[in-house]
């Protein structure tokens, strides 16, 4: 069956705060509408919920932060349990967009900031150096396998610690709104769909995925993936669209 002429997106995740974002470039140029909703959500879990995880802070010398939800879960949590950050406290960060949003709870410069590059395993040198420290990981519940992998390949003391978890969103103001291509960028976001939408049926909704644990999630529930990134020739979600929008959209 031949497809129809794509003129809705909808894309699963918040709108862009920037003005240049390729999101906004794609609807000007091929003329389609696009929308923004997440599908998922971030919520803290409570400092009980911490302790209960057999977590004391002052144990700890050193905090891992792999995201900003991180950065902000953390300080919370440490509010909430009355616990006096010390200047000394040692911070691990993913990558320097992580370590940059630490100065919006501590002066930067008087502080033990370490920072990798871009991938977790990228930290190693810093554990290793600084490998007596006691290490409190600040994790989602979905943390990924690589993460507790490469600490637990460097022998050092750490300590996983859940400070917050995704939800699913409520969508039911969506049930009778209908997009052309709908656009997933996690399992759990695909979970959600169904989830608020249990007898969803694809027909032409066109299903863009990023990345391999989506398309996964996706082909498992019996969907039609039409658009998949990242590819050698499109390595972006607005690079995929654009591919297939301007050959479905083609003369018609």
């Amino acid at each position: 069956m031949p497809h129809s002429k794509v003129k809705t997106i909808l894309v699963s995740q918040p709108e862009p705060k920037v003005e240049n974002s390729p999101y906004f470039d794609l609807q000007q140029k091929l003329k389609v509408k696009i929308d923004f909703r997440t599908f998922i959500h971030v919520e803290g879990v409570t400092a009980k919920d911490v302790r209960q995880q057999k977590i004391d802070l002052n144990n700890f010398t050193a905090i891992i932060l792999t995201s900003r939800n991180a950065i902000d879960h953390f300080f919370r949590v440490a509010e909430e349990m009355r616990y006096k950050v010390p200047e000394d406290l040692r911070y691990v960060c993913q990558s320097e967009a992580i370590a940059v949003y630490l100065q919006k709870y501590v002066v930067y410069r008087k502080r033990k900031i370490y920072v990798g590059q871009k991938d977790f395993k990228d930290l190693t040198p810093i554990f290793k150096k600084y490998k007596d420290e006691k290490y409190l990981l600040v994790a989602p519940d979905n943390l990924n396998d690589d993460v507790p992998q490469v600490l637990d390949g460097l022998k050092i003391d750490w300590k996983l610690g859940v400070f917050y978890k995704t939800v699913m969103s409520d969508l039911s103001d969506l049930k009778d709104v209908y997009y052309d291509v709908l656009a997933f960028f996690s399992p759990i976001g695909i979970q959600s769909l169904f989830k608020n939408f249990p007898d969803f049926k694809q027909n032409n909704t066109r299903i863009a995925v990023f990345g391999a644990t989506t398309q996964k999630e996706a082909t498992d529930r019996g969907l039609r993936i039409d658009i998949f990134a990242p590819s050698p020739e499109t390595p972006s979600m607005t690079g995929a669209l654009e591919k297939y929008i301007s050959e479905v959209n083609k003369g018609k």
